[in-house]
């Protein structure tokens, strides 16, 4: 990985980012109540803004709750993008307040599904699907316990040196597009592989397994994966608790059973233990996501 340092930022052309940075430090120091009404404010903002996101997440609450009356579609997408702009505001403490603040404001339960697994003389594969807290979760979970996780390179060097934050206390980024070997390497040496599961990756490298009843491109690799290195599949989901008291990570027993010699199989199971999740906290998926972005079968786009 090639790292972004602040030295870069330095030149002219990537003076903007420099407002932005100081915005984020200084939610550093606000105390959790009023970056819970500041995030509301920004999310409600996004929430009234006509933009390719809101257009998506009105799409997929559509698709996946039809029984929802209108009303009820656009309360639950107002919530949602409510949610998003404190996400936004908390991405600060995340990457930039000290240690003691990220473990006051993030707190972890049920540590002992991992801790189990490892004494079991297993590896760990922490399933965490793209819930809005997902970045609060994995880097409160890697000072912890130092994970691996894969990751988007991006272009633009602010967004990049922000990505590598997820790192400052131990964590290491594997670029998507690189080879599985150094991913299977962290992941027998012991590191839990932080995996973010429900992306459409194209119909190349999935199979079409239901989610809301929806035909929807599913990658196998969770299977394949566990399979080569003898991992458990524990699942960690991040909750944004209410009125600004932060987050929770929740680990949950592990999958039993898993992986089995059917991978598509255990793809539509992984689908229907994050539906489950889902509908438990519907506010909290991230729904600007194209999630049926790959149709089979050449079908029309559900998002045209």
């Amino acid at each position: 990985m090639t790292n972004v340092s602040l030295k870069t930022l330095l030149r002219p052309r990537y003076w903007y980012a420099w407002p932005i940075l100081a915005l984020m430090l200084l939610t550093c120091c606000l105390p959790a109540r009023a970056l819970w009404i500041l995030g509301a404010g920004l999310g409600s903002f996004f929430a009234w803004f006509p933009s390719p996101s809101r257009r998506f997440a009105e799409r997929n609450i559509e698709l996946c709750f039809p029984d929802k009356i209108q009303a009820d579609r656009r309360l639950l997408v107002k919530r949602h993008f409510r949610l998003c702009g404190y996400s936004i505001l908390s991405l600060g403490v995340t990457w930039f307040a000290p240690r003691w603040r990220v473990e006051r404001f993030i707190a972890i339960k049920d540590q002992h599904h991992l801790e189990n697994a490892y004494a079991g003389g297993k590896n760990v594969i922490l399933m965490a699907p793209h819930f809005i807290g997902l970045d609060m979760g994995g880097v409160r979970l890697s000072a912890e316990r130092p994970y691996v996780t894969m990751y988007r390179k991006a272009r633009e060097p602010l967004l990049e040196y922000c990505f590598q934050r997820r790192t400052r206390f131990g964590a290491i980024l594997v670029d998507r597009l690189a080879s599985l070997k150094s991913l299977i390497r962290n992941i027998r040496e012991g590191r839990p592989f932080y995996y973010l599961p429900d992306q459409d990756m194209g119909e190349r490298s999935s199979v079409f397994v239901p989610f809301f009843g929806i035909p929807a491109a599913t990658v196998t690799a969770l299977s394949r994966i566990a399979e080569t290195t003898n991992a458990a599949v524990i699942p960690c989901i991040t909750r944004i608790l209410p009125r600004g008291r932060g987050y929770e990570v929740r680990l949950y027993p592990p999958f039993d059973n898993f992986p089995t010699q059917d991978p598509v199989a255990d793809a539509r199971r992984m689908n229907e233990e994050i539906e489950k999740w889902v509908r438990e906290m519907p506010d909290q998926y991230m729904w600007s996501c194209r999630r049926f972005k790959t149709r089979p079968n050449n079908e029309p786009s559900l998002y045209a």
